[in-house]
């Protein structure tokens, strides 16, 4: 009878740690690509000397700033998880499903590689 296996080996490991670190530097470009838009580090634009009436513009502005720091957030929140992902490789609990102990699926792995629940658990979780 084959044992079911409880662990990823240390070369599958490499394998998600590299897939994590490309996945990790381009989130931390978009990141710092949205907060210098947020603060307006790369703009040409007149608004902080020009005075304007215009209140539909304005409220474009608004909507559009509300959306980056939306987009902001996300984005932090992604690079948290695969920073944890990270953590999880170093402590060899990397892949290994948080309600169930039994491995997520490589290829779920490969899509979200900051997963910590299998397509199955995630579901059952979701019903409670």
């Amino acid at each position: 009878m084959e044992e079911t296996k409880k662990c990823y080996t240390d070369e599958e490991l490499q394998e998600f740690k590299q897939l994590i670190d490309a996945k990790l530097e381009v989130a931390r470009k978009e990141f710092n690509d949205i907060m210098r838009t947020l603060r307006g580090e790369d703009s040409n634009d007149v608004d902080d000397t020009m005075p304007t009436y215009k209140i539909l513009e304005e409220g474009s502005a608004t909507q559009s700033k509300e959306e980056l720091m939306a987009m902001a957030a996300r984005h932090q929140k992604f690079i948290q998880g695969l920073e944890g992902a990270l953590q999880r490789i170093k402590n060899k609990t990397y892949g290994i499903d948080r309600m169930t102990g039994e491995l997520i699926p490589k290829e779920r792995l490969r899509a979200v590689p900051h997963a910590t629940l299998s397509v199955a658990s995630k579901n059952a979780n979701k019903n409670h």
